[in-house]
């Protein structure tokens, strides 16, 4: 099998519109969580979220583009340009035709929805542009990307709702790994803030009205970011003959599924995940210094993720740094493995570990290590990356130094 590199990272999020900005808001504990702000948000009973702020997109596309880019796309065209560009790779000929793109969304164009939806429903129209079916799609933003940047190999979306961006970086992974393709292109993105898609989540009762403070005894809920991360996966030896600089290696991942509850989390699944990363990884559990935590903020999904760590890690959890990135950018649903993917990256490449914020009490069911409120600066080997979904499904990457 061939070992597989990553040489380029792009994003834009609540804490930063590239990955620079992330990472030093990262560093310093910054909160992107704010008032939301677009229409009829006096109608919510959240009203806070980590939005992206200052993003012009009609200073990035042009009116053709804008009339088929729903805004999760956007973002993700945003990403890719930036990870391509440091990675110095143009693609064309041979590593054209087999290079490919794989990216997770959970709701794909939502903002679409809701617009077209409030034309039609409130403004009583009786037309809709002839493009919202290929600008709402989940596929959208992964066939842009391929159409912009001619990536002409495997190119698709999964869509697992919290686990989108993992189990799609996984599944790119495993195409470099098996030769299958050179180079893939992937990550994930979404863009849910906006009134319909705020006022769904409301009715499930698991977010916040104030703040996310994940692992914090009074932590009370979720707190929903929108955004995107695009990672450019390439073949070791193609990227160390061509001299690119290489931000960190993956070395494996794993797989679950609960099959027991829709909404609740299982340790049982989450722990097969994590344990199944460090086997596919081929290391042991004491070589692992960082998590990045699934770390929704809720109740439930705290405390399972900490007896599963605890469970897999044994007396190596009281060791053991982790934290959740959430706290500062919120919960990108099907683009929020991407983004905290470079929190990874950052703990094995620069040895910062980023903070989870917001931590004021601590619980007794998650007394493990999660880094509260101050980044730390730490000698990291190997760092894994956690996301647990809606429906059971489970996600854990691991990345190593190189």
């Amino acid at each position: 099998m061939k070992r597989v590199v990553i040489t380029g990272a792009g994003t834009i999020n609540a804490l930063g519109h590239s990955v620079p900005d992330t990472l030093a808001a990262m560093r310093e504990g910054h909160c992107g969580i704010g008032p939301l702000d677009f229409r009829d948000v006096e109608r919510l009973a959240i009203k806070i979220g980590g939005q992206v702020r200052g993003f012009e997109a009609e200073g990035r596309f042009n009116r053709q583009q804008m009339s088929l880019y729903d805004r999760f796309t956007q973002f993700t065209l945003t990403a890719a340009k930036e990870a391509i560009t440091q990675s110095g790779i143009e693609f064309h000929g041979e590593l054209s035709a087999k290079s490919g793109v794989v990216l997770g969304t959970a709701g794909g164009g939502v903002s679409t929805w809701d617009t077209n939806y409030r034309s039609v429903y409130e403004d009583g129209k009786n037309r809709v542009h002839p493009f919202v079916v290929p600008k709402l799609m989940n596929n959208a933003a992964a066939s842009h990307v391929s159409m912009e940047f001619n990536l002409k190999g495997p190119s698709f979306t999964v869509s697992t709702a919290c686990a989108s961006s993992n189990h799609a970086m996984a599944q790119a992974f495993q195409m470099v790994r098996s030769g299958m393709a050179p180079v893939m292109l992937t990550g994930g993105s979404e863009s849910m803030l906006c009134f319909g898609g705020i006022k769904a989540w409301e009715g499930l009762r698991v977010m916040s009205r104030d703040a996310c403070r994940p692992f914090s005894a009074n932590r009370n809920g979720m707190v929903q970011g929108e955004g995107a991360g695009v990672f450019v996966f390439e073949d070791y030896d193609r990227a160390k003959a061509r001299g690119a600089d290489i931000l960190c290696e993956v070395i494996g991942y794993a797989m679950s599924s609960d099959a027991s509850d829709i909404v609740m989390p299982s340790k049982q699944g989450a722990a097969r995940a994590i344990a199944g990363a460090l086997q596919d990884a081929q290391i042991s559990a004491d070589k692992v210094g960082y998590i990045n935590a699934h770390g929704t903020g809720t109740a439930a999904n705290d405390k399972t993720e900490c007896a599963a760590v605890a469970d897999v890690f044994g007396p190596h959890a009281d060791r053991l740094m982790m934290s959740s990135t959430k706290s500062m950018h919120g919960h990108l649903i099907g683009g929020t493995g991407a983004v905290e993917l470079l929190a990874c990256i950052m703990a094995v490449r620069d040895g910062v570990i980023a903070p989870t914020i917001g931590y004021q009490e601590p619980d007794p069911e998650c007394a493990l290590d999660v880094v509260p409120n101050e980044a730390r600066e730490a000698d990291v080997e190997v760092a894994l990356s956690n996301a647990f979904a809606f429906g059971g499904l489970n996600a854990v990457l691991a990345v190593k130094r190189v």
